[in-house]
């Protein structure tokens, strides 16, 4: 639960360090490209200092590793495939992680701030659904009633009248549900056949790419590259990477389906609880409940 925890507080950190630059002059694309660069360049070092290549020879072919997976659902790749595991869902993941945050973008202006974030954070059901009928990871049934304390308070608190009443389905919202649920599943789909301790490998995948197809829009867009959005950037990509990692180090020890929804629920309560400390925003009496709700749901799920 600790790993959790430290998941949530970095999920949060990237929230409030975003919320800074609300009302500047800033460039997203250029602070997500400078987010991402930190990240991959962090997780590399994490490799080189931590001499995760060393050693390691290749046993078996990856493929026929690989197929004693169809064989038995338990088995764990060695280290040689964990490593080209990594690098494989990690890529793929890093076009995942760079569509959700363009189609966050397109779908707050087509759809509004409080609807997009709904539909952002529940794109956790799909890790959870996922796991629940691949890997039979079923809660009990106090911890079911947990997570739907956590899924109805995501929705209380990024939900409104305004919201609702203006509400007009349009396709973005279904891609945002999709690649943010399946850059969040990959997390779980690395964890579950691949050793942990080359998790840096699969997360300098995913920011390498991530940072590629980045790096590559913001310059086809043309915007100013300013200093103050490059520290922005840097100072989001740290969290932005061990929240990943210490949320693959939980997932260990947790359910996917218990793990995923306090991870979303929790890190939208201490946004709420930083954002009165630090910017002495009032906490709105519907997110009082859902903080509430969160709590009350954390106890019920670890119980």
């Amino acid at each position: 639960m600790v790993y959790l925890f430290l998941a949530i507080l970095c999920s949060a950190s990237i929230a409030l360090i975003f919320k800074y630059t609300e009302n500047t002059d800033s460039n997203r694309y250029v602070i997500t490209s400078a987010n991402y660069f930190i990240a991959f360049v962090t997780s590399f070092i994490m490799i080189i200092y931590g001499r995760l290549l060393n050693g390691v020879i290749r046993e078996t072919s990856f493929i026929e590793d690989v197929s004693l997976l169809f064989v038995d659902n338990q088995h764990i790749l060695s280290p040689y495939s964990s490593i080209v595991w990594g690098i494989i869902i990690g890529g793929i993941s890093g076009v995942f992680f760079f569509l959700s945050f363009t189609y966050y973008q397109k779908s707050v202006k087509d759809n509004g701030v409080g609807i997009s974030g709904t539909v952002a954070k529940l794109g956790i059901l799909i890790p959870m659904i996922f796991s629940i009928i691949i890997w039979r990871e079923f809660p009990t049934s106090i911890q079911w009633v947990g997570i739907l304390l956590s899924l109805v308070s995501i929705v209380i608190i990024n939900l409104s009248k305004k919201s609702i009443k203006t509400f007009d389905f349009k396709p973005t919202l279904l891609f945002l549900f999709i690649f943010g649920g399946m850059a969040e599943f990959s997390n779980k789909i690395y964890q579950k056949y691949a050793l942990n301790d080359y998790k840096d490998v699969f997360l300098f995948a995913i920011f390498f790419v991530a940072f590629i197809i980045s790096v590559t829009y913001t310059v086809n867009t043309k915007g100013k590259a300013k200093m103050k959005d490059v520290l922005t950037g840097f100072a989001v990509g740290i969290p932005n990477l061990f929240s990943s990692y210490f949320l693959i180090l939980s997932l260990d020890t947790l359910k996917t389906s218990v793990a995923f929804p306090i991870y979303s629920a929790g890190s939208i309560v201490l946004i709420n609880i930083g954002g009165l400390l630090i910017y002495r925003e009032k906490i709105a009496p519907k997110n009082q409940l859902a903080i509430v709700m969160t709590i009350i749901a954390l106890i019920l799920i670890n119980i």
